[in-house]
C-alpha cells in the first residue's frame, strides 16, 4: 500500500515572492526549476535535508482559497524543528511573526504557526 508522503504541492499567488519565502526565510533547497509554457506556470521542486517535500506552482489568476485553521480541507503543513525558539528568533529577523509557542497537552511537545506569503496555514513542531 503506501509507503509515505511524497510531495506537498503549493500554489502561490506570487511566484517569487514564494520562492524567496521558502528557499530564503526556510532553507529549502531548489531540486529543479522549470517554466511550462503552454501553461504559463512555474513549477518549482524543493528539498529538506535532501527530501524532496514541495512543489511550487505559479498559474495564472489563481483563485483564492479559505485558509482559516478551521476550513474544510487540509489544515496546515507542519516542519519538525530541533530548537524552537531558534527557529522562531530566524523567522522573526525575516519579519515572519509566529504565534506564541504553545505545548500539546497530550504529547507535551511544543509549537507554533506561522504563515508563508500567501496565508498558508505553517507550524513548527519541536521534536
Amino acid at each position: 500500500m503506501l509507503n509515505g508522503i511524497h510531495h506537498i504541492a503549493i500554489i502561490c499567488a506570487d511566484y517569487e515572492r514564494s520562492k524567496r519565502f521558502y528557499t530564503e526565510v526556510l532553507g529549502l533547497k531548489i531540486i529543479r526549476e522549470v517554466y511550462r509554457l503552454e501553461r504559463r506556470s512555474y513549477k518549482l521542486d524543493l528539498a529538506l535535508n535532501g527530501h524532496y517535500v514541495i512543489e511550487l506552482f505559479s498559474f495564472p489568476d489563481p483563485p483564492a482559497r479559505v485558509s482559516g485553521p478551521e476550513a474544510v480541507g487540509l489544515r496546515h503543513l507542519a516542519f519538525s524543528v530541533s530548537n524552537i525558539e531558534q527557529v522562531v528568533a530566524h523567522l522573526k529577523t525575516h519579519n515572519v511573526t509566529p504565534e506564541p509557542i504553545r505545548t500539546d497537552p497530550y504529547t507535551g511537545r511544543r509549537f507554533t504557526f506561522f504563515t508563508d506569503p500567501d496565508g498558508l496555514p505553517l507550524e513548527l513542531y519541536q521534536v
